[in-house]
């Protein structure tokens, strides 16, 4: 069971370092992945994987604002978020830029967690509207990736507190599982309440988790709970 945090915009370099180590004390096994800002990225052992949330697909280079492979490689981290609806709503990113940064990062042997999602009103339109959608987002990477981890995070959910119907995530993340055998993780609005009915569901390998994973006891719980789970059949 795979349980990542995204704290996108929050926590400082000193409350990361006291986040990591708080959450060390209490994880059991592997699997779990910290994206903290990236002011924030640091060196760190453990059973605790840092990652980070972006990254230019450039060893380093004229790119104001950006980091590159260089400063990642300085505190070996290899793993990275790609694809976020964020960056792509908000920053702008294209399709052909996730392309770009998900075929470097690869040829780095990098991990990634790379993230696709459809709107609401593209939800209301019809599922096959919504597996479209998600099938061209994929069709821009190597959906056979060894190390690629898929992240579902219908954007309407993230951050909104409203979450799709557990019948809904199992529909969508069965239609994603004839595109990749990656493991599949659901993002949007889980927490503490929602956790333990979403990692139950047959095709979901795990959570991608924003505000609730911010602090690092409510995170600590969120593991605990996702990695007790009897899965449904």
């Amino acid at each position: 069971m795979i349980v990542a945090a995204n704290f996108k915009s929050n926590l400082t370099r000193e409350a990361t370092t006291t986040y990591l180590a708080t959450l060390e004390e209490s994880v059991d096994g592997e699997g779990v992945f910290v994206f903290p800002p990236s002011t924030a990225l640091q060196s760190h052992s453990g059973r605790v994987t840092l990652g980070t949330q972006n990254a230019y697909p450039a060893q380093n280079g004229a790119f104001t604002g950006e980091i590159a492979l260089d400063q990642l490689d300085e505190f070996g981290i290899k793993t990275i978020l790609i694809g976020h609806s964020e960056r792509r709503e908000i920053l702008g990113e294209s399709d052909e830029m996730l392309k770009s940064k998900f075929e470097f990062f690869a040829t780095k042997g990098f991990k990634i967690i790379y993230c696709i999602g459809e709107s609401l009103a593209l939800r209301e339109s019809g599922f096959e509207a919504v597996k479209e959608h998600l099938t061209h987002q994929l069709s821009f990477i190597d959906a056979s990736y060894k190390d690629l981890i898929i992240a579902y995070e219908p954007i309407w959910a993230i951050g909104s507190g409203l979450i799709p119907s557990l019948e809904q995530i199992k529909q969508t993340h069965s239609s994603l599982r004839s595109l990749s055998d990656a493991p599949l993780l659901y993002g949007g609005s889980v927490k503490e309440e929602n956790i333990a009915d979403i990692v139950s569901i047959y095709g979901v390998d795990g959570v991608l988790v924003g505000g609730a994973s911010l602090d690092a006891r409510v995170f600590s719980n969120l593991c605990r709970i996702a990695k007790n789970i009897n899965k449904e059949s």
